[in-house]
C-alpha cells in the first residue's frame, strides 16, 4: 500500500488544506485509514461505525482487539446517537471541557459496533480541540475512531514523521499538521454510572475534573501494575504502552542523589559497551557527565515535559540506545499524567536513589 503524506495548515493555505481534508474524509467514508493531528497526539482515523474499518485499525497498529478505540466527534449534536443515555455528570464535563483533551465513556447505543468498543457495552467519545480534526470528522459525516497513530506499544506520535516511521505502507494517508500542542493522550473519564471514574490521566487534570464533578474516583488499574486478567475499559489500561526499545528505568529520590546514581549506572553500562540515554530537565542537564543526555523540559513548566517526552523516547530509539535512566517527577496536576506514561514506558521499573 502506498501512503500519501500531505501537509495541511496555515502554511499550506486554506484551499490546499480543505482539499486534503476532503480527500482524507473520502478515504474514511470508504473504510480506509487516515492519520491526522489533534491537540494531544496524532490519531489513526477510520469510520467508527464500520466494524471492518475498526479491524483495519487493529491490524495496522498490531493492537490487541480488546483494547477499546475512541470515537471522535465534531460537535455536541453528534454525541447522543452514540450513547444509550448521558448522565448529568457526563454532560457537565462535556460542556466544560469540549472541545478539548478529555474523553468520556458512556453506555453505547446499538449504532456503535463492538469492534470499536473492544467488545464492551460502553463507548469512549472525544471532541478534539484542533480545528482541522473537527473539520475532517464533519466532512466524513461519521464518528472517527482514532487511537494514537503508532505501532502498538511504541511511544505515541507527536509529529507526522513519527507516524511515517511506524505506519508508512500500512495506511492510505497521513495529514501533516506539524507538531502537536500537548504531547500526551487525552484524559479518560468513565461517566457511564453515577460516579465518574478516572481511567487515564491527561491534560485535563484530576484537580480540574474535581472542580466540575466532586467525588471523581481513580480506577485502581492506573495506580499500579495492571493485572493480566483485567479487561481494559479504556485505551492504555492493560497493555505496555509508550515504550522505547531500550530498557528504561525511573530513578526517584532527592535530586542530588538521583543525579549521582544515574551517572554511576550510566558509567557502568558504558564500560560494558552499552549505549545509555539519560532523561533529565533544564534544571539538571548540566550535572550529567555520562550517557546521551536529553532534557524533556523544565520542572517549573510541566507542559514542556509533556510536550517533549514521547519525542525524546523516539530519538533514543533512533540513536540505538540500550538503556535509559530517567528522573521522576512529582505526581500532581499534569505530573500525574506524565508519570503514568513514564511508568508504563519503563514497564514499572523503578529504583530509589
Amino acid at each position: 500500500m502506498e501512503t500519501r503524506l500531505v501537509r495541511i495548515g496555515e502554511s499550506e493555505g486554506e484551499e490546499r488544506t480543505q482539499t486534503a481534508l476532503w480527500e482524507a474524509a473520502e478515504i474514511v467514508k470508504r473504510g480506509g485509514l487516515v492519520a491526522f493531528p489533534t491537540e494531544t497526539v496524532y490519531g489513526l482515523g477510520a469510520n467508527g461505525l464500520d466494524e471492518g474499518a475498526a479491524k483495519r485499525i487493529y491490524a495496522a497498529k498490531g493492537r490487541p482487539s480488546d483494547n477499546p478505540l475512541i470515537a471522535h466527534i465534531s460537535c455536541m449534536e453528534e454525541l447522543e446517537p452514540l450513547t444509550a443515555g448521558i448522565m448529568p455528570v457526563g454532560r457537565r464535563l462535556a460542556e466544560r471541557f469540549w472541545p478539548g483533551p478529555l474523553t468520556l465513556v458512556f453506555m453505547k447505543s446499538k449504532r456503535v459496533p463492538y469492534g470499536t468498543t473492544g467488545g464492551l457495552e460502553t463507548v469512549a467519545v472525544r471532541m478534539p480541540e484542533r480545528e482541522e480534526a473537527r473539520r475532517l470528522i464533519a466532512l466524513a459525516g461519521v464518528p472517527v475512531a482514532a487511537p494514537s497513530a503508532n505501532l502498538s506499544g511504541r511511544p505515541s506520535p507527536t509529529t507526522a514523521q513519527h507516524v511515517w516511521q511506524d505506519l508508512n505502507g500500512r495506511i492510505e494517508m497521513i495529514l501533516d499538521g506539524g507538531p502537536v500542542g500537548i504531547g500526551l493522550e487525552s484524559t479518560i473519564v468513565d461517566v457511564s454510572g453515577q460516579t465518574p471514574v478516572l481511567l487515564r490521566p491527561g491534560a485535563v487534570t484530576l484537580e480540574m475534573l474535581q472542580e466540575v464533578a466532586a467525588g471523581v474516583e481513580v480506577d485502581p488499574a492506573i495506580q499500579g501494575i495492571p493485572g493480566e486478567n483485567i479487561r481494559p475499559k479504556a485505551p492504555g489500561m492493560k497493555y505496555r504502552h509508550y515504550a522505547p526499545r531500550a530498557e528504561m528505568t525511573l530513578v526517584e529520590g532527592e535530586m542530588a542523589a538521583v543525579v549521582r546514581l544515574i551517572n554511576r549506572l550510566a558509567e557502568e553500562r558504558e564500560r560494558n559497551g552499552s549505549r545509555v540515554g539519560v532523561i533529565c530537565t533544564e534544571e539538571t542537564k548540566g550535572q550529567y557527565d555520562r550517557g546521551i543526555v536529553r532534557s524533556v523540559g523544565s520542572r517549573s513548566q510541566e507542559e514542556t515535559i509533556a510536550h517533549n517526552l514521547f519525542a525524546v523516547l523516539r530519538e533514543f530509539d533512533d540513536l540505538g540506545v540500550d538503556y535509559i535512566y530517567s528522573e521522576e517527577f512529582p505526581q500532581k496536576r499534569l505530573g500525574y499524567a506524565i508519570m503514568n506514561r513514564m511508568k508504563k514506558a519503563a514497564g514499572y521499573r523503578e529504583i530509589q536513589a
